[in-house]
């Protein structure tokens, strides 16, 4: 069978495997399928031994980019590893403080706010420039997003914004690169991923009603599998799309474009009649 996605022998730094749920697990284990070299990137020492079984003879670094530097450091710790010209880099990581619950946007504390964004979006900034000399001339970019910036669940609180932020910068760093290299085709793109099934999204207050909920706004009526995710990002991540930069490749099984379901409507109109 031929190689369509010409992964064989790459290698891709994977940023963000938590457990078997996460789609960083999935790509990662998804590029090892296809022949791909794969090194791990996790946030700390507890982590890296949670998963030891799992990445038994992997190579498996340390970086919580929320510390000063620690981009840098993992930048430096890739090379002294000798792992040769880096071919892929996927960002797999967000964090926000919901141990308060959620409050109106408008209230949302300062601390909490900039710790997200360093985390969720900036990190990204922070890895491409650490790595900008080790990355090969046609080296691809992956963060993960969301489906729709247009619209502002109350399970999501203010990370919404922050994602924004995070697609907002993978344009940026896009223009970046390629003014800054002279034509670098170092590429970086967003999946914007509808409602997953994760360990992190569990820990979201009221995320399973607006799981399900958009699960019925799907066309299919089924909501994603992580690793339906996780194929995009490979496709993303090979030169299959070298056409592709700067964008952001909606995965949502058409959620985006069936908020007005007649089922959905018939359903919200019978409640409010009752109410």
């Amino acid at each position: 069978m031929p190689d369509f996605l010409q992964l064989t022998g790459k290698t891709v730094l994977v940023q963000g495997v938590a457990n078997r749920k996460s789609v960083a697990w999935h790509v990662a284990k998804s590029l090892e399928e296809h022949g791909a070299r794969v090194v791990y990137a996790v946030r700390s020492e507890a982590r890296k031994k949670s998963l030891e079984t799992q990445l038994a003879g992997k190579p498996v670094l340390v970086c919580d980019v929320e510390e000063e530097g620690a981009a840098a450091r993992l930048a430096a710790a890739y090379a002294e590893g000798g792992f040769g010209p880096l071919h892929g880099l996927v960002h797999s990581i967000a964090f926000a403080n919901y141990s308060e619950g959620f409050k109106p946007f408008h209230e949302t504390k300062r601390k909490d706010f900039l710790q997200a964004t360093a985390i969720s979006a900036f990190s990204l900034v922070e890895l491409a420039n650490a790595f900008k000399p080790h990355f090969a001339p046609r080296a691809s970019v992956v963060t993960i997003g969301i489906s729709s910036l247009l619209v502002t669940p109350d399970n999501y609180g203010y990370m919404g914004p922050i994602k924004a932020a995070l697609e907002s910068s993978v344009r940026f760093l896009a223009k970046s690169f390629s003014v800054d290299s002279g034509g670098s085709e170092v590429r970086f793109n967003v999946v914007g991923a509808g409602p997953l099934k994760t360990s992190a999204s569990a820990g979201i207050p009221g995320y399973l009603e607006s799981y399900l909920y958009a699960e019925k706004l799907t066309f299919r009526k089924r909501n994603l599998a992580t690793q339906e995710v996780a194929d995009p990002v490979l496709f993303l991540l090979s030169e299959r799309s070298s056409g592709l930069n700067g964008t952001t490749l909606t995965v949502d099984a058409g959620l985006g474009s069936n908020y007005f379901d007649k089922d959905i409507v018939r359903l919200a109109m019978r409640m409010e009649t009752k109410g």
